[in-house]
């Protein structure tokens, strides 16, 4: 088993930047566990070819406290650019290593991942994003028709047919625009009576192409259920009504690991993990970083969250990491 002086669980945006400002501040030998097989697997994965980074959040520009930082880009320029965090800083990174335990010892906490303890380190890291899993709907998909149901944006544009995506966010919205270059028509579907989590600017792109009517908004609409059908998927809403299309799309975000949290010991307070200013939990050691650690945010944000865990681990467990 190996020990390191930081473990960090997780190789998103915040888990570099982690050990990017660890490396930083000299400390070494620090690791990086990653599950999948890259780096800031949910971009590279689930956002499309040219998909726009944004660096501003709800038009609230959050300015950089540490070495991590971007303007707004394409996701191939940021892919470069944790690229090059990567390269500059000689970054550890363990992929295709999921952590699945963590252990109090007395030199710290060691690490689980399958059967196997392999690591060990006094101070760990968790910066896990909350879109490790697409957040799936409550009733379920009918076997005959999960061919057609999807939960992760298409790299390409499917060409013809009627579809229809699921949710309220900057994903729904995107999607549904990017649909428009080849599906012969393009719903989408959300609960609420009017939006109010889109960024301005695919707001923006969404009400265009919905004023061009390529796009059909269908507001205040709650899915009952899904049933199978000759012609592809007929969807049930709760008001009755039904409606049939060739492939449907659900974008509804992800959800906080909190089953793994609360596995290692960490407390929750009103549905959230329990933490201080600097993000540590009641374990001493352990952090969260990231999505994880805030209610809502933006990747500016996480880069910060890692700045500020760094600077916390340094100034409380200077000794131990040093």
């Amino acid at each position: 088993m190996e020990k390191f002086k930081i473990a960090v669980i997780g190789a998103g945006p915040a888990g570099i930047a982690v050990g990017v400002e660890a490396r930083a501040k000299g400390i070494s030998p620090v690791v990086i566990f990653e599950k999948a097989e890259t780096f800031c697997d949910t971009i590279q994965r689930l956002y499309r070819p040219g998909k726009r980074v944004d660096a501003v959040f709800r038009k609230m520009k959050v300015e950089p406290l540490g070495i991590c930082s971007f303007e707004t880009e394409s996701k191939e320029d940021f892919l470069k650019r944790m690229e090059n965090y990567i390269r500059e800083y000689n970054l550890d990174i363990r992929y295709r290593t999921e952590i699945n335990a963590l252990e109090r010892t007395e030199a710290g906490y060691r690490l689980r991942s399958g059967s196997d303890w392999v690591a060990e380190a006094p101070i760990v890291v968790i910066a896990i994003g909350i879109f490790g899993k697409p957040r799936k709907p409550d009733y379920p998909i009918p076997k005959e028709v999960r061919d057609r149901v999807f939960f992760e944006a298409p790299c390409e544009c499917p060409t013809g047919g009627k579809v229809l995506v699921v949710g309220g966010g900057d994903t729904a919205a995107e999607t549904a625009c990017f649909l428009c270059q080849g599906c012969d028509e393009v719903y989408l579907s959300y609960r609420r009576p009017k939006f109010f989590r889109i960024n301005p600017v695919n707001l923006e792109n969404l009400e265009k192409k919905a004023e061009e009517g390529r796009v059909k908004l269908m507001l205040n609409t709650d899915i009952d259920h899904l049933e199978p059908d000759p012609a592809g998927v007929k969807v049930v809403f709760k008001d009755g009504n039904t409606m049939v299309f060739d492939r449907i799309y659900y974008c509804l975000g992800g959800s906080t690991p909190a089953g793994f949290l609360r596995s290692i010991g960490v407390e929750f307070e009103d549905g959230r993990p329990r933490l201080d200013e600097y993000y540590e939990t009641n374990l001493p050691g352990v952090f969260l970083a990231g999505d994880i650690a805030l209610e809502k945010g933006s990747i500016m944000a996480a880069f910060n969250t890692a700045h500020i865990v760094v600077e916390r681990i340094v100034e409380k467990y200077g000794d131990l990491v040093r």
